[in-house]
Order: C-alpha cells, then sequence, then structure tokens
C-alpha cells in the first residue's frame, strides 16, 4: 500500500508541471531517482563509503575482553619430594629444640592441568608503525571517488538514454499522422475514384490502384503502431513506472532548434574536464600508487602494542590477590618470503603502466566522440533544413496535382505519386527533426553536460 501510494505521488508530479521545470526535466528527475540500475550504483557507492570506514577503523585501538574458567582432573601431574627433603631436617631441630616447632610434611604432587582456575582480561591492541593500514586506507579512499565517478558516469548515460527514447516515441507518434494525414487523402480519392466509376468517367483499375495504396498505407500504419508501443514500453522501464504509462509532451523541449556554434577543439576540453570516466581513471591511477606504494613497503616492520589487565587464579573471585597487568610491544618482519615481495611490487608497476595507458586511450577515444558527435550534429541540422525545404515544395506539388487531378487533367498515377512524396516527405521532416534533438542530446552526453 506504502508503494502504490509512493508511485502514485511521484505520477502525479510528473503529471503536474512544476514552477521553472519542464516535463522533459520531470523525466529526467523521476529516472534518476527511480532507475533501478542507477540505484545499483547508488548502493555500490555507499558501500565504498562503509569500505573507507572500515579501512579507518584500522587505526583506532581494538578493545577485547577474553574470560574463561578451567575445570580440570587427571592427566599429568608434577611430583616434588619436600616430604624426603625437609623431614630429617626437622626431626634434627625438634631434638635439638626439645620441642614439637617443626611438623612433618608430606611430599607434593600437583597436577599439571589447573582446576577451578579463572583468567578473565581486558586487552587493547594499538597499532603503532603498520603500512598496510596507512596506504590500504589512502588506496580504499581514492576508490571511494572511483565508485562516486562511476555512478555519475552511468546517471550521464541514463539521462541520454530517456532523452533518446523519449524523441523515439514522439518521432513515431508524429509518423503517424503524417500516415493519418496520407490515409485520409486516399480516402477522398477513394471517394472521388468511385463516383468518376459510376458516372462511366474511369475505369475500375483506378479504384484497385487506390485501395491497394491504402493497404501499403494501412500496413505502415500497424508497423509505426507496434514502434510507438515498443518506445512506450522502453521509456518507462527506463523511469522504473508500469509499461504502459502514457507519456506527456513536451511541446518546447520537441522544438528542433539549429545548435549555436561552438569550437570543436573547445568541446574536447571541455569534456575532458567533465567526464566522470576520465575522473574515474585518475582516481583508480592515484589508488593504485597508494597500492604500489603498500608493495613497496611489505618489506618494512609492523609493530603494535598489548596491554592486558585483569584477574587470574583459583577460585572466581575477584581481589587484590589475583589482579595483573601487561603491556607488550611486538614486532613482526618479514625478512624473506622466497622472492614474493619482488614479484609483487613489480605487479603493481605493471598494474599502474596499464592503468596510464588505459587513462591515455580514454582520453584519445573521448576526443574522437566529441568529433563524432559534432560533426553528425552538424549533418543532422543540415539535413533537417533539406527535409523542410524538400516537404515545402512535395505541398506545393501535391496541392497544384490535386487540383488538376479534381479538374480531370491528371491521371491517376501522377496523383499517386505526389501523394507518395508529400507522404515521404512528411516522414522525413519527422525523422531529421529527432535525429537533430537526439544528435544534440548525444553532443552534450559526450561533453557530460544533460
Amino acid at each position: 500500500m506504502k508503494n502504490y501510494l509512493f508511485r502514485s505521488f511521484v505520477l502525479l508530479l510528473v503529471a503536474v508541471p512544476v514552477v521553472g521545470q519542464s516535463v522533459l526535466d520531470q523525466y529526467l528527475r523521476l529516472g534518476v531517482e527511480s532507475n533501478l540500475q542507477l540505484q545499483q550504483e547508488t548502493l555500490n557507492y555507499q558501500r565504498s563509503v562503509e569500505g573507507l570506514a572500515v579501512a579507518r577503523s584500522y587505526f583506532m585501538p581494538n578493545l577485547l575482553v577474553n574470560a574463561n574458567y578451567t575445570l580440570a582432573g587427571g592427566g599429568r601431574t608434577i611430583q616434588f619430594p619436600v616430604g624426603d627433603l625437609l623431614n630429617p631436617v626437622y626431626a634434627t631441630l625438634n631434638q635439638l629444640t626439645g620441642s614439637e616447632r617443626f611438623p612433618q610434611i608430606t611430599n607434593v604432587n600437583e597436577q599439571l592441568a589447573p582446576n577451578n582456575f579463572h583468567e578473565t582480561t581486558l586487552r587493547v591492541i594499538q597499532p603503532i608503525f603498520n603500512p598496510d593500514i596507512y596506504f590500504g586506507y589512502k588506496a580504499q579512499k581514492e576508490l571511494v571517488t572511483v565508485q562516486q565517478a562511476q555512478k555519475l558516469a552511468y546517471e550521464n548515460e541514463l539521462k541520454y538514454n530517456i532523452l533518446a527514447a523519449y524523441y523515439q516515441y514522439w518521432q513515431t507518434e508524429d509518423a503517424l499522422r503524417v500516415i493519418e494525414n496520407g490515409q485520409r487523402i486516399l480516402q477522398e480519392a477513394l471517394r472521388v475514384n468511385k463516383k468518376l466509376v459510376s458516372t462511366e468517367k474511369a475505369t475500375r483499375d483506378a479504384v484497385y490502384n487506390t485501395e491497394y495504396e491504402i493497404s501499403q498505407l494501412q500496413q505502415q500504419h500497424t508497423e509505426m503502431q507496434k514502434n510507438r508501443d515498443v518506445g512506450q514500453a522502453y521509456f518507462n522501464f527506463l523511469l522504473n513506472r508500469p509499461l504502459g504509462e502514457p507519456i506527456l509532451k513536451d511541446t518546447l523541449a520537441l522544438a528542433a532548434s539549429s545548435p549555436t556554434g561552438q569550437d570543436v577543439t573547445a568541446l574536447q576540453t571541455l569534456a575532458l574536464q567533465q567526464r566522470q570516466e576520465i575522473k574515474q581513471l585518475q582516481n583508480a591511477l592515484r589508488a593504485n600508487e597508494q597500492l604500489l606504494a603498500l608493495n613497496r613497503s611489505s618489506a618494512a616492520p609492523r609493530v603494535v602494542a598489548v596491554g592486558d589487565a585483569g584477574y587470574q587464579g583459583f577460585r572466581y573471585t575477584f581481589d587484590n590477590t589475583q589482579d595483573y597487568w601487561l603491556v607488550q610491544f611486538r614486532l613482526t618482519w618479514d625478512i624473506f618470503k622466497g622472492g614474493e615481495k619482488r614479484a609483487r611490487t613489480q605487479q603493481a608497476r605493471i598494474d599502474y603502466q596499464i592503468m596510464e595507458n588505459k587513462l591515455a586511450q580514454t582520453r584519445q577515444q573521448i576526443e574522437w566522440q566529441v568529433i563524432q558527435a559534432y560533426r553528425t550534429l552538424q549533418a543532422a541540422e543540415q539535413s533537417y533544413q533539406t527535409a523542410q525545404a524538400g516537404a515545402v515544395s512535395a505541398e506545393k506539388t501535391f496541392q497544384i496535382m490535386l487540383a488538376k487531378y479534381r479538374e480531370g487533367q491528371a491521371i491517376l498515377l501522377e496523383f499517386l505519386d505526389a501523394r507518395n512524396r508529400i507522404t515521404t516527405a512528411g516522414l522525413n521532416v519527422s525523422i531529421a527533426r529527432y535525429e537533430l534533438l537526439r544528435a544534440q542530446a548525444d553532443l552534450q552526453k559526450t561533453i557530460s553536460t544533460l
């Protein structure tokens, strides 16, 4: 119930325009908030932040309590002939003093396993010098920024996919409108041809040809309806909405406009500064530097302080006869491990070089992507202008041919050819218009400004 109310609230926000925010902007915001894959990237980032907190905790002291109580019987014993050693001496002393002040004692036979023995200790472990902790923390800190950059890169890609899906959906809607307009023209032509046949001013083939053209347009209409429904489902999938949810039209956002002239070199520089893929690799390179330093420091000693304070003794009592404390300083130093340290350091160096090459390659790839997107946008702008001019010519030609056909001055094939040209011109304008919008969005995505 809560999920339903939340989804209804979100859909209401999309359906009602927000002051200063277009419908398309609201769709982008909804996609960023609800897309499942982006949520996964966000969780991965949050997980890396918690990993940084874990790495930071290794600097802090570790405080723990150890308590054990032992019951034992049998086993090995230790024998000490204290009676055999001291009883003759005590007997002599008693004779000399004429008293019984020195009694006879028995030999000691004590089991080694302690019985009714307890030890309760509070232990503090504090690392003093450990390069693993220091460089591991710095590497994890860089990896957090790597994960954040990866999340932002996917968010930029998601916004482009939402825009492209939105444009694709409304392109099919425009195409359906053009086809339906062509169907209306042909239905009127069919009515006229039937009337001409009935008055024996035209032969029956005029009706058959018109009906064939109508069936062809109907086939295109069915195919375009399928494309529209698929595009609608994909758009809603990106927004994590019901696949059949209606899509609102943003007239202002769908208005194709000529892009402002910009220098492609300046765009390349801007892309290299803003693209999250570059930031991701740069941070990964810095993380690799820390891992390299970590491997180089593997030959250094590790120092840790351990402090114990507690009670130990027979019977579970806590008094000043059982309390104790102990402080130890431990040093571990791996002197030789069969060349493992050198090999790991060399591996880290190679990984660093691989990351450098990948960063250089990504820079070149982004520069190429900017050029490609920029030239594609220029071509799309030219195609849109050409398609508009062609549509105007086709409309004028069709109006002239329609008037001639009604007056009987043009044959049916000429009329159908003019009708085909105006439908094709309308579809070309629609395609060129949305290709221009997609090219603009692609350039923005390439620069990482969506």
